[in-house]
């Protein structure tokens, strides 16, 4: 499932630098808003699907710990892990959200494509800066997981 996930996110990455690119050339705009479109989806759904997985894998760590009476801070650490993402993760959502809908009003001519432009910028780095911290999240979170399970082996 992680992997599912980071490729959405990858995917949705990649068809907004396709969509800059597009947006760039200018020659195409039906094109640019369709891949602007789509990758906003994807992108939404995979960071909002992430950070439902991080909190099903915390509550399984969490009621594997209760119920086999296990003592440790394996639930603590995987809620330090997964915390930064929930930031981060929306923040770039929102930055995305916000690109889409300025896009919008340069279609209709109320804003200059300048402002697009930068707020697109900063909502590429802002994924791509979501896309790493959860990477770590789900390295972390699968560690600790795979702690707990050998925890219970024994």
């Amino acid at each position: 499932m992680a992997q599912a996930l980071l490729s959405a996110v990858g995917i949705g990455l990649l068809g907004m630098a396709a969509a800059v690119v597009l947006g760039l050339r200018g020659n195409d705009i039906s094109r640019h808003i369709s891949f602007g479109i789509f990758s906003t989806l994807v992108v939404l759904l995979a960071h909002s699907m992430m950070m439902f997985y991080l909190i099903g894998k915390g509550k399984a760590v969490k009621d594997a710990m209760v119920e086999s009476h296990l003592t440790g801070d394996q639930y603590r650490r995987i809620a330090a892990a997964r915390k930064p993402v929930f930031s981060i993760a929306t923040l770039a959502m929102a930055v995305t959200m916000i690109t889409a809908i300025v896009g919008a009003s340069v279609d209709t001519g109320v804003l200059p494509p300048i402002v697009h432009a930068m707020i697109a910028y900063a909502a590429i780095v802002c994924n791509l800066a979501a896309l790493r911290t959860e990477i770590g999240a789900l390295g972390e979170s699968t560690r600790i997981v795979e702690e707990v399970n050998r925890l219970l082996s024994s």
